[in-house]
């Protein structure tokens, strides 16, 4: 077996000074690299309600033998243990890549407010890159959807983690 290779990109450290879109971003990107150095596909997420940060995971696919262990899934169970309720109208999911089909769905049945990911999925994106679940006509909930922050940096670490694995 293979020594997993560790992850090359340094972590970065938001300033607390303004709490916006990038900053919950980074520290998803964070828990990306959490997830690469765990030889995991390298997702991270976290889930904000107002100004605070209520839940927060990587990748555990792998580790967990379990395919529903995405990033994703695992910060909204955080979330709603957090809160003590299911619905996190109030909450905002930040991940480093567009959630699957699985995860997509996970989003509109937790009643997330908001789902900001970076890096677009045309394969299997499940919010606009390869279906638009959240736009289902007859749903009785859909998140607002916005994609595009650090979309570079979280590219990038995809694109070299997979590199890696085909070698």
């Amino acid at each position: 077996m293979q020594k997993p290779v560790v992850c090359p990109f340094p972590k970065v450290f938001p300033s607390q000074l303004e709490k916006g879109n990038s900053f919950f971003m980074q520290l998803a990107y964070n828990e990306a690299i959490n997830a690469w150095n765990e030889d995991e596909v390298p997702v991270g997420a976290v889930i904000a309600r107002g100004d605070e940060i209520i839940a927060s995971a990587f990748n555990q696919t792998r580790r967990q033998k379990d395919p529903s262990a995405h990033a994703e899934m695992i910060a909204i169970t955080m979330a709603a243990k957090s809160i003590g309720d299911w619905r996190l109208n109030e909450c905002r999911l930040f991940v480093t890549k567009e959630p699957c089909p699985m995860c997509a769905g996970a989003t509109i049945m937790a009643r997330l407010g908001e789902v900001h990911f970076a890096v677009k999925d045309p394969k299997m994106g499940g919010l606009g890159g390869a279906t638009d679940l959240h736009l289902l006509p007859f749903s009785n909930h859909r998140p607002q959807v916005e994609s595009g922050t650090m979309e570079l940096e979280c590219k990038e670490m995809l694109q070299a983690f997979f590199q890696l694995q085909r070698k």
